[in-house]
């Protein structure tokens, strides 16, 4: 069970504000998804996911661009593969140096998501 310690208010995606303080695991950042949470002083990346699981790929795309680093380029090529640009996915794999992996979107995305908790 990966851990992180945030300490921020947060807004869902309806715009109702919740206070958090405290360790937020793994299975929390997935309540997270399933409620349309998204806290605004995240790490970005973990911002863009949750976006995209919103069904907010634009806004979680244009974060994915403006990350200048591996894991930026390794959410913006799960975009891509969410998008069904196996192409443009593609070049961001090997940007991110990372092969396209042969595992559903669901279970990338988590997998993305406990590699940026853990990094946190």
């Amino acid at each position: 069970m990966w851990t992180v310690l945030l300490q921020h208010t947060c807004n869902t995606h309806t715009g109702n504000l919740i206070n958090y303080s405290a360790m937020i695991t793994f299975e929390e950042f997935l309540e997270w998804k399933e409620t349309g949470t998204v806290p605004e002083d995240i790490p970005l990346l973990l911002q863009a996911l949750l976006l995209e699981a919103a069904g907010d790929w634009g806004s979680a795309h244009r974060i994915a661009q403006q990350e200048d680093s591996a894991e930026g380029s390794w959410v913006h090529a799960y975009l891509h593969r969410v998008e069904g640009d196996p192409g443009n996915a593609s070049y961001w794999y090997r940007n991110a140096g990372k092969n396209r992996p042969a595992l559903s979107l669901a279970e990338e995305w988590e997998y993305i998501a406990m590699a940026l908790l853990k990094k946190s």
